[in-house]
């Protein structure tokens, strides 16, 4: 037996359909995230999960809500979880910031392991602590399901961090559109990504929006 994570991106929002910088912003799902949600826990609530993890923003309960109310597990809310605090960008355009931090946005683009939106997060920082809190699920869960319901950046930097994949690259080398999940089998060998991104869940009609 071994433990397997399940990674859940939350759902669609305003946000993740326009690509404006949303991390401290504290934004609700949209009719088609709410959607997403229903359908995943119709999809997965007969998999015995463990454990529920869950970022406290409202996009991230709001995902996790349907299949803990269908298995009778309360999330367990966890900081380490939310996503990246971009700062001085938060709620802008690409175009704006790259307007009026272009010197940010660049150091940001080239290496932001340690380089951080103006006033913001790195992925350096994000992984301090949101490692913490897989390790925390590692030592209490040996074996099972545990489902932890994220964000984009983190998810991407989590996976990085498992994988051996240099932090700087988490944008280049992992994707997680929204509502999509990934596994990670950890055996003897350590963690295994079994999954990536997988959106298999969902209905024709969500899997043709393309919102990031």
């Amino acid at each position: 037996m071994s433990l397997h994570l399940y990674l859940l991106r939350h759902g669609e929002t305003d946000f993740s359909v326009s690509g404006g910088f949303c991390g401290d912003i504290d934004a609700d799902l949209t009719a088609a995230g709410n959607k997403m949600a229903e359908m995943f826990a119709v999809r997965h609530k007969d998999i015995k999960w463990s454990a529920v993890y869950c970022s406290p923003m409202k996009r991230t309960q709001s995902t996790a809500a349907p299949l803990c109310k269908a298995v009778g597990i309360e999330p367990a809310l966890r900081e380490g979880l939310r996503e990246i605090r971009y700062g001085l960008w938060e709620g802008q355009t690409l175009d704006f910031v790259r307007e009026n931090y272009m010197d940010d946005y660049n150091r940001w683009q080239s290496e932001p392991s340690w380089n951080a939106p103006t006033e913001g997060e790195t992925a350096a920082q994000i992984a301090g602590r949101a490692m913490p809190v897989i390790c925390e699920i590692q030592k209490k869960y040996t074996t099972g399901n545990v489902l932890v319901v994220s964000h984009k950046a983190t998810i991407r930097i989590i996976l990085c961090s498992l994988l051996g994949i240099e932090l700087g690259r988490y944008r280049d080398r992992i994707d997680a559109p929204a509502g999509s999940i990934s596994r990670v089998r950890f055996n003897e060998h350590g963690p295994l990504l079994e999954s990536l991104g997988d959106r298999s869940y969902m209905d024709a009609e969500l899997l043709a929006r393309t919102g990031t």
